[in-house]
């Protein structure tokens, strides 16, 4: 794993070309919509979980979403409204034991 603010050790310019902060550079492997579930097991031991790993794992996915609702010339309410649904739903679960107890329901 490479170290804040330097470029993963996987990542060569004369390869890869321009450097893209939602790519993984490291080696290929299957899309777990393509692993069979006698597979399952070791595809998921092949994963790193590491904190660095975990906090790369959600830069990448940022950047990606970045780049497709928040980046483009013209871009739309998407972002917006994903960021907004986001915190509302956030924000249910974690009142959701002050929810709890305004449920309508009959005493009887």
């Amino acid at each position: 794993m490479s170290s804040p603010g330097k470029y993963p050790p996987e990542y060569n310019p004369k390869v890869h070309g321009a450097y893209d902060p939602g790519r993984y550079y490291g080696k290929a492997d299957l899309h777990i919509s393509e692993v069979k579930l006698g597979e399952l097991g070791s595809w998921f031991s092949r994963r790193s979980y590491s904190p660095q790993s975990m906090v790369s794992a959600v830069g990448r996915t940022y950047w990606r979403w970045a780049d497709r609702y928040l980046n483009p010339k013209r871009a739309g309410l998407a972002a917006v409204c994903h960021v907004t649904l986001s915190m509302s739903l956030a924000y249910y679960f974690l009142q959701y034991k002050a929810h709890k107890n305004h449920r309508h329901a009959k005493y009887h």
